[in-house]
This record gives C-alpha cells, sequence and structure tokens, in this order.
C-alpha cells in the first residue's frame, strides 16, 4: 500500500478532513486525521471511524496503523 491510497480511502469517508499519512515500508503507517467530525467524540470513536474507511485492509496490506485523531481545535492548540 502507498500512503496516497490510504490517504484517499479515509478521504472519502472524512472528506471535510485534513489528512496526513506516512510509511517507512508500505505496511506500517502513521496518521493524523483532522477533522470537526471527531468533535464530542471519544478516542475509540475517531480510530474507529477511520478504521471503518480502511475497512479490511487493517490487518492485511495495513499491517499496522497509528492513528492521531484531532479536532481543528485540538490540532490548534498543540
Amino acid at each position: 500500500m502507498d500512503p496516497v491510497e490510504v490517504e484517499a480511502l479515509i478521504r472519502v469517508a472524512m472528506p471535510d478532513a485534513t489528512i496526513s499519512v506516512r510509511s517507512p515500508d508500505g505496511r506500517h503507517f502513521e496518521a493524523l486525521v483532522i477533522s470537526e467530525v471527531f468533535d464530542g467524540k471519544r478516542t475509540i470513536t475517531r480510530h474507529r471511524a477511520v478504521y471503518d474507511a480502511l475497512g479490511e485492509l487493517v490487518g492485511r496490506e495495513i499491517h499496522a496503523l497509528s492513528l492521531r485523531t484531532l479536532t481543528p481545535s485540538e490540532a490548534d492548540a498543540e
């Protein structure tokens, strides 16, 4: 898998999001997803939304995925 492909899949589910995906090897990924849709949601719910966007690729083509999921205001505070 390519980070651009992973980003595109997340973007389909969250078109308003700011997304950054990195991968050193095409199997292990780090993603930062910033979206208003996360407002008021717990971390597990945010992560589940990203995993749902990637479907069965997680655990197969995407061996590991490290996620940071923030609202725009949380991102601005960093």
